[in-house]
């Protein structure tokens, strides 16, 4: 995730949603809808699943962090399927070139998610530097005589699309070396995020890519059409008007996050609850004891936060009544007033798609 950018924002980047067999999570109009029932979620980012995962003696903090995450009835994860370059843990170590063992961290994520009744949302490259992102792909094309005049090449420049394309065929058509199910077909696998927040600095909207063509070729030129996937062709941003401008960290009280995430969590149930778009929430990040090295000021871990986890496990409850139909509660939404918050520290995922085909 970006850093020091809103607090709270609603959106749908790109996300492919996997299609055609009976179990995956599929969209109807607005709605996520699963076996014909509606699906709603309450889950986490975890970036550094794979990375963790991907050293054996380590990955009993993957398996700890998904039973935690499990034992709180949150049942989606976001976590990358990337780490690209000549760094510490790459899974790219150069165009089509891939480490095993890292690529084995990632299998373990998905089986144990698996086993945890988690989905997964996996996101496939960075717009940031962190883990070689959309700069290391421009390098590797400049390393082969391309002249780019700036990163931003990744969005035009067919030799970078070409490199991008391979990985994601790469990874969907992986066969996990555990389940001994391709990545395409397990339905474990929620949705595939392009980027994790793309954006184009070169041009003069400064934030935004302004042609969505580039991703949209992506599902027929990287895919086999039997893989059943589809891509929203377009989409929109959605922002909930709270008071979220300038928190930096969690710096200020368990309790301040316990109230901002309750706030949140209120306003998407009663979005839910009145058919708006409203799919769900994703806070930024759950991490487990021992990951000291990892933490960035905007990290939970449960066993150390009991009121944050309570505050989790109501909302997950709320979730799973309107998966199943069910309205076990009136909702009071009482807004409160906390001044001084920002930074990026809940994502809430909305699906509105105007346009959902296959290619």
């Amino acid at each position: 995730m970006g850093r020091n950018n809103l607090g709270i924002c609603f959106v749908l980047a790109a996300l492919l949603i996997s299609y055609s067999k009976a179990d995956f999570v599929k969209t109807s109009g607005t709605k996520f809808v699963n076996n014909n029932k509606p699906f709603y979620f309450n889950g986490f980012n975890a970036y550094w699943l794979m990375v963790i995962a991907s050293e054996p003696s380590n990955r009993n903090k993957v398996t700890d962090a998904l039973f935690q995450a499990s034992r709180y009835k949150m049942n989606v994860a976001r976590t990358w399927a990337f780490s690209d370059g000549d760094i510490n843990g790459a899974l790219q170590t150069s165009p089509g070139k891939y480490n095993e063992q890292v690529f084995e961290g990632l299998d373990f994520v998905v089986a144990e998610a698996k086993k945890r009744g988690i989905y997964l949302i996996l996101s496939l490259v960075n717009n940031y530097n962190d883990f070689g992102g959309k700069k290391q792909y421009v390098q590797w094309a400049r390393d082969q005589g391309r002249n780019l005049a700036n990163d931003d090449a990744f969005f035009t420049d067919p030799v970078v699309k070409g490199f991008y394309k391979n990985h994601i065929k790469t990874v969907l058509t992986r066969v996990n070396t555990i389940t001994r199910i391709a990545y395409k077909d397990d339905p474990t696998i929620l949705a595939w995020e392009l980027m994790n927040e793309p954006r184009c600095e070169s041009t003069s909207h400064g934030k935004s890519c302004p042609n969505q063509t580039i991703w949209s070729k992506l599902n027929s030129q990287a895919m086999d059409r039997s893989t059943h996937k589809r891509l929203g062709r377009s989409w929109r941003n959605h922002f909930l008007s709270l008071n979220s401008a300038s928190l930096q960290n969690w710096q200020i009280t368990v309790g301040a996050r316990d109230g901002y995430f309750s706030d949140i969590f209120n306003n998407v149930i009663v979005c839910a609850r009145r058919g708006g778009p409203c799919g769900g929430t994703i806070f930024w990040q759950l991490m487990t004891q021992g990951m000291e090295n990892f933490a960035d000021g905007y990290e939970v871990i449960l066993q150390q936060s009991p009121s944050t986890a309570r505050v989790i496990n109501r909302q997950s409850r709320r979730i799973s009544s309107l998966n199943n139909g069910r309205n076990e509660e009136d909702i009071i939404l009482t807004m409160q007033n906390n001044g001084g918050f920002g930074g990026e520290v809940l994502e809430v995922i909305v699906v509105r798609w105007e346009e959902v085909r296959s290619d």
